[in-house]
């Protein structure tokens, strides 16, 4: 893994400011503490704010729907970034060596970091949501043996069972709080259970045949079981694997035979695979359209409802029962898409 010996350091360095002085502390940093570490670990000691380390936003989002203000939140990947393919920076290490709690999808969603995650479990409390979820109702690779879909937060139901476990350890972070985070974890789930059910509504519109769900990677599955839909990728779970000239051609086969009119693009996934498919239908007289974006391993832009958990799936939910011929709002379940700047063709 990236930089294990500035975590080593740093942790080292963490443990000697706990047993002496500040005013020593501050003598010593030059000497103890990896170059750069200095400023983050004096900020640390001065704020005596929490800090929690989120890896997505669909992680992130639902800390800061539980948490109060004073608690400090911080999210490594933001919008647009695929945690397939992201590798920690320097910065990163240091926030996560001088967080009070880390959050995670886990299930190898966060590859690179895995590793990291794991080591720093021996020294501080690190969630994986994933954890939460039963065995039984997880989807393996397909072609793979014990190798999970990460991709939980694509069925609202599923991704709610993280809740309790995400409650539980936030009360014994925040004693002070636990009343209150214990109201919004209902509040939450009320309002995730209601989106969950809007989509089931909102796909069932859609004519039978047409429940067929293209996207440039395998990152939808739980969305099509919970949904109903067929769900048809480019590339495997993780986009750090290579789509197949077979593959490609199969995907044409089926767009043209079974006259599949939309497929969609994901914000976080380049679009070109996509675009090869619709050149691919249209070389065979097809005309395939792109449905709509999808948002697949990370939400829409900061401060946007698309840039929060249930904005996202609203989104998703509305954009493909639109583009394939089902009925739904358009300014979707919570009225804000349009407000937004989502728009549907």
């Amino acid at each position: 893994m990236v930089f294990p010996k500035d975590i080593d350091e740093c942790q080292a360095a963490l443990r000697v400011q706990r047993r002496i002085g500040r005013g020593i502390w501050l003598l010593l940093l030059s000497v103890l503490i990896p170059a750069g570490c200095e400023r983050r670990l004096v900020e640390e000691s001065e704020s005596g704010r929490i800090r929690i380390v989120a890896s997505v936003g669909m992680v992130a989002d639902l800390v800061r729907r539980l948490v109060d203000d004073d608690v400090e939140v911080s999210q490594m990947m933001g919008s647009g970034v695929d945690p397939h393919l992201y590798q920690a920076t320097r910065d990163d290490i240091r926030s996560l060596i001088s967080a009070d709690l880390i959050v995670a999808v886990g299930l190898h969603l966060e590859g690179r970091l895995q590793d990291t995650f794991e080591r720093l479990q021996k020294s501080r409390p690190v969630l994986f949501l994933g954890d939460s979820v039963p065995q039984d109702r997880l989807l393996a690779e397909e072609g793979s043996v014990g190798v999970p879909d990460p991709h939980l937060w694509m069925d609202v139901s599923l991704w709610s069972l993280g809740l309790a476990a995400l409650e539980d350890q936030l009360c014994r972070l925040l004693p002070q709080a636990t009343e209150r985070i214990s109201v919004r974890r209902v509040e939450l789930e009320r309002e995730l259970l209601q989106l969950h059910e809007y989509g089931v509504r909102s796909v069932q519109t859609i004519p039978a045949t047409r429940r067929v769900l293209v996207t440039s990677h395998d990152a939808f599955r739980y969305f099509g079981r919970a949904y109903g839909l067929e769900v048809l990728g480019i590339q495997g779970i993780s986009t750090d694997s290579e789509a197949g000239l077979f593959r490609m051609n199969q995907l044409v086969d089926i767009l043209v035979q079974r006259e599949i009119a939309a497929v969609f693009v994901e914000s976080s996934v380049p679009r070109r695979s996509i675009e090869a498919l619709i050149e691919g239908a249209a070389d065979r007289g097809v005309r395939v359209r792109i449905g709509g974006e999808l948002f697949s391993d990370a939400m829409g832009p900061a401060g946007t409802f698309t840039g929060t958990y249930p904005g996202m799936l609203d989104h998703n939910l509305t954009t493909v029962a639109l583009a394939l011929g089902g009925q739904a709002p358009k300014r979707g379940h919570a009225g804000r898409l349009s407000a937004e700047g989502d728009e549907h063709e």
